[in-house]
């Protein structure tokens, strides 16, 4: 869907029609349940979060001032959802060792999502959700400093960083 279009549906959900906020819904609920998958490897807790972060966008929508920061707002909000509903849950301590094997073989050069997967779950949380939002969710810098309330610089500067480790992390 093109960006004004997008644009229209948020301004025609800011005035109440229902059938705008639907189609917001069906655009954006799939990627916002994958982003909270990514960020918590619980598919309940990412259902759950999302739901959530629905009710909230549907309360507050009016408030929004820009219909263009809809996505960043809808991804702000999932990622705070996704952090409170973590925070809530019993801690458990996880060995490397129990880890699925993450190595890609030398004879086969890329890996497969399984062990991206794997790969992505042992860096830092900070570093996991840039990459998510940067590569899986298509966000732009701009969007990923807004979602994570920091400055774009720092995006970058952790964008890079996060690549140089999950590189690191996979050639092992």
């Amino acid at each position: 869907m093109d960006r004004a279009k997008e644009d229209f549906l948020v301004l025609a959900a800011q005035g109440g029609d229902i059938r705008a906020f639907d189609a917001l819904f069906r655009l954006y609920d799939l990627p916002l349940r994958r982003f909270a998958y990514r960020l918590s490897g619980d598919r309940e807790l990412a259902m759950d979060a999302v739901q959530d972060a629905w009710i909230t966008l549907s309360r507050t929508l009016r408030k929004l001032k820009d219909p263009r920061g809809f996505r960043m707002w809808a991804y702000k909000t999932v990622r705070w959802r996704v952090t409170d509903r973590a925070r809530s849950l019993p801690k458990v301590a996880v060995s490397l060792d129990d880890l699925p094997e993450l190595a890609a073989s030398s004879d086969e050069p890329d890996a497969t999502p399984e062990q991206l997967a794997g790969h992505l779950a042992v860096l830092p949380d900070v570093e996991r959700q840039i990459l998510t939002l940067f590569y899986t969710q298509e966000l732009r810098l701009v969007e990923i400093a807004g979602v994570l309330d920091i400055p774009i610089g720092t995006v970058k500067s952790r964008l890079n960083r996060a690549r140089a480790r999950l590189r690191q992390q996979m050639t092992k």
